[in-house]
């Protein structure tokens, strides 16, 4: 089956509803497709629960857009592109206005204006947001007037690549989930829109099981190289047990950090901004003190704690009610009362899709969100500049398909991608195949978060490396044992997968290669920061045979130059 329209995206989170919604504001005539792998209103997006940061000036009267551009550069370790992270800050006031005119339910100070809070690692308090449902209360809005402007969706479809000629859009090959048919979706534009890829780490990780970087896997196999994949955020406040995530908002609002001692160990590490310190710097704080034996011991691992009681049980419940919920119902504790039980979890991806703004080096082709790297976010993301990044990129993009998609010629996708597509997921069925998914996910998680989690070695890092290449060499024997058609999830397992172990290897290598310590990338045989040698954006890119090949590029700077970073 082939569809046709003039532009595709792929995935139905934030950034990319953002960006449907925008094209047909700019030109109603254009024909868009929103292909994604769950139900829109299930996507990861709805998972963003403290906020977005925008210069309003409603909390701190003295806020400029200039304060949360230094923020921004500053908190990514010196590594984000200038202009990029401008054109972010400058738009941010714009897009949460935009997003109140269209209804999301923003909290509101008494006087009436946007709520706003304190996050992570900048000077004001600027973050808005919902209670602690940011991005459910965004996405559902986004999805409304989606649906009001006449956006086709197709749901539960799985991205098996994206195709092209000689450099030129062509659209996608996906699989509908339901029935196990390939379908093509021919298309003058694409947008990649898929989200991260931080389930890799599997049992340490805040990500949605369909986080898997299907949209980063597609556009490496199709020659678009992937940019600073050593950077993997690992958020300071996943539960002890799920790694589910507890919002920066908790700390925001003034929740305590708290070692087995009763001690608030932040004033050792960022005694400025104790526990609002940007989250590289507080996640390898807590993980010093679980290696150093200041944590609690427990079945589920060592941990320490996050409390709350002393904000109260009315601002908890008005502010904090889903992190109360998360807690009573995966840690059996209600924050009220007790302290909730946190560690590090692996949570965003700063690395993803080169692009320039949001077009990559293919014609018509374009990424945003956390699938995309522009580079705003740097070696390290600020907390609330998640979904403004989606929210500004998918705009800029949107607006940019739809304006290119009638300059572009119809090029359908090849009968060929379809056949391929059908002959590899085929293959899997051999009885000559012997290897599980179970085991093989297992032991990628554990390779990932042994050797390339917070603190980084040589020694790790090389037996990462190992691990992933011979898991990929053993993925050539992978079984699919389900032969059914109707919600094959074995078949899409193994899918995921493949993407995982292509993207984990990237991951790997650039981290072997960065012989450094910035942001979220820490080496302990190489803890300082080196601008001479080092500030620069990893490259990797497929070759013809598979292998990962690594180069870089340079840093676009402006008007801030190279500091020391402390907070």
């Amino acid at each position: 089956m082939d569809h046709t329209f003039d532009l595709v995206i792929v995935g139905a989170g934030g950034g990319g509803l953002m960006a449907a919604l925008e094209a047909l504001r700019t030109n109603p005539q254009t024909s868009v497709a929103v292909i994604s792998k769950v139900y829109p209103t299930r996507s990861h997006t709805s998972a963003a629960q403290g906020g977005v940061n925008a210069a309003l000036a409603n909390k701190d009267k003295d806020d400029t857009v200039e304060l949360h551009v230094f923020d921004t550069i500053k908190g990514g370790d010196y590594l984000a592109d200038q202009d990029a992270v401008e054109y972010l800050c400058s738009q941010a006031p714009l897009v949460v206005r935009e997003l109140e005119n269209l209804g999301a339910p923003f909290s509101r100070f008494p006087d009436g204006t946007i709520a706003q809070r304190p996050f992570g690692g900048t000077v004001k308090d600027r973050c808005c947001y919902c209670a602690d449902k940011t991005g459910h209360t965004l996405l559902h809005t986004l999805f409304e007037q989606c649906l009001r402007r006449g956006v086709k969706f197709f749901n539960e479809y799985f991205l098996l690549s994206l195709e092209h000629d000689d450099g030129e859009c062509q659209g996608v090959v996906a699989i509908n989930m339901r029935s196990s048919a390939i379908e093509a979706f021919s298309a003058r534009t694409v947008i990649l829109a898929t989200g991260g890829h931080a389930k890799m780490y599997w049992n340490r990780s805040s990500n949605a099981a369909g986080n898997t970087g299907d949209g980063q896997a597609a556009a490496f196999r199709s020659g678009i190289s992937l940019k600073d994949m050593e950077f993997i955020q690992f958020h300071p406040t996943g539960l002890r047990k799920s790694g589910l995530l507890v919002t920066e908002a908790a700390r925001g609002e003034g929740g305590y950090l708290l070692n087995r001692h009763g001690e608030r160990f932040m004033a050792r590490y960022a005694p400025q901004k104790m526990e609002l310190g940007p989250r590289d710097l507080v996640a390898r704080s807590m993980e010093t003190e679980i290696l150093e034996g200041n944590g609690f011991t427990s079945a589920a691992g060592s941990y320490l704690e996050l409390d709350l009681r002393h904000l109260g049980a009315g601002t908890i419940k008005k502010k904090l009610p889903q992190i109360r919920e998360l807690s009573m119902n995966f840690e059996g504790i209600d924050p009220i009362e007790e302290p909730i039980p946190v560690r590090p979890t692996a949570h965003y991806s700063m690395g993803g899709i080169d692009v320039n703004m949001a077009q990559t080096a293919l014609c018509g082709i374009y990424a945003i969100g956390e699938c995309a790297c522009v580079s705003v976010h740097g070696a390290n993301r600020l907390g609330g500049n998640s979904l403004l990044d989606i929210l500004v990129f998918g705009k800029l993009a949107g607006r940019e398909a739809a304006l290119e998609a009638p300059r572009r010629a119809s090029r359908p996708v090849s009968p060929h991608a379809l056949k391929n597509a059908a002959a590899e997921i085929k293959s899997y069925i051999s009885h000559k195949r012997y290897e599980r998914y179970g085991i093989m996910r297992e032991e990628m998680g554990k390779a990932m978060a042994d050797n390339a989690g917070i603190y980084r070695t040589e020694v790790k890092l090389r037996q990462a490396v190992e691990d992933i290449s011979t898991l990929r060499d053993r993925f050539r024997h992978i079984r699919l044992f389900d032969t059914g058609t109707v919600y094959n999830t074995n078949l899409f397992q193994i899918l995921e997968l493949k993407n995982m172990l292509d993207l984990a290897l990237c991951v790997s290598m650039t981290s072997l290669e960065r012989q450094e310590s910035r942001g979220a990338h820490y080496r302990d045989d190489f803890p300082r920061r080196n601008d001479n040698a080092w500030h620069k954006h990893s490259l990797c890119t497929q070759s013809s045979d598979g292998d990962v090949k690594l180069c870089s590029t340079a840093v676009t700077m402006g008007k801030y130059g190279l500091e020391a970073r402390s907070y």
